[in-house]
């Protein structure tokens, strides 16, 4: 899926590190952005749960975020321009609009997105997604499970980690997919604020080694 031409360059642009979080894994930098992070996400992710929630669209809205979620995972440049803090919001809400024109979205979604950019707050993005499939998975009496990985899970090795959490946690588990290639360990599941326990260790290292003889 590419993108547009009239898409702002980011790449000789200097992000502050505050707002880059591949500057400062780890540290007490990152945990407080991601903590500001999400008091950005939460009231922005409820308002479009409860507007599709009334227009009984929550899957197809969920379906959309995971379309620009897959867009934000494929193209470094689409990722930089959602963080970039020198490019205006009006910029930004231009740059959205002719993306969205090459991405059938839904409607609501399409909408939200431009809200969302015109009040400077793509950067959030991602968190905003994360909270929004929080709360369809909480509604649907699911779990959610943020699992980062070195490379792209394989449909076997998300069935399988997916199965694996609902034996440990009695319920059926959304994942929420991250790719980060610098990764020590090959894979991470967090559930909710924990780091999954030793319980699932065997399974989860059944599955590294078979992420790394993929590689």
């Amino acid at each position: 899926m590419g993108l547009p031409q009239s898409l702002p360059s980011v790449g000789k642009r200097p992000v502050p590190r505050g707002l880059d979080a591949t500057s400062n894994r780890g540290g007490a930098a990152l945990a407080e952005q991601n903590s500001v992070l999400t008091q950005i996400a939460r009231p922005y992710a409820a308002a479009l749960y409860e507007l599709s929630q009334s227009e009984g669209s929550v899957d197809a809205v969920e379906s959309s975020l995971a379309d620009v979620s897959k867009l934000a995972g494929e193209s470094d440049d689409f990722r930089r321009f959602l963080r970039s803090p020198v490019i205006s919001a009006d910029e930004k809400s231009t740059a959205l609009k002719a993306i969205l024109k090459q991405v059938k979205l839904n409607t609501t979604v399409a909408n939200f997105l431009g809200v969302v950019a015109r009040n400077g707050r793509l950067f959030a993005l991602p968190a905003i997604i994360r909270a929004y499939k929080a709360l369809v998975a909480q509604g649907r009496g699911e779990a959610t499970a943020d699992v980062t990985s070195a490379t792209a899970l394989s449909a076997t090795q998300r069935a399988s980690l997916a199965a694996a959490l609902k034996q440990k946690l009695g319920k059926t588990v959304t994942l929420t997919e991250h790719v980060d290639p610098s990764l020590i360990g090959g894979l991470q599941v967090k559930v909710g604020s924990q780091m999954i326990d030793s319980s699932l260790k065997t399974k989860l290292s059944a599955i590294k080694v078979a992420m790394k003889e993929v590689g």
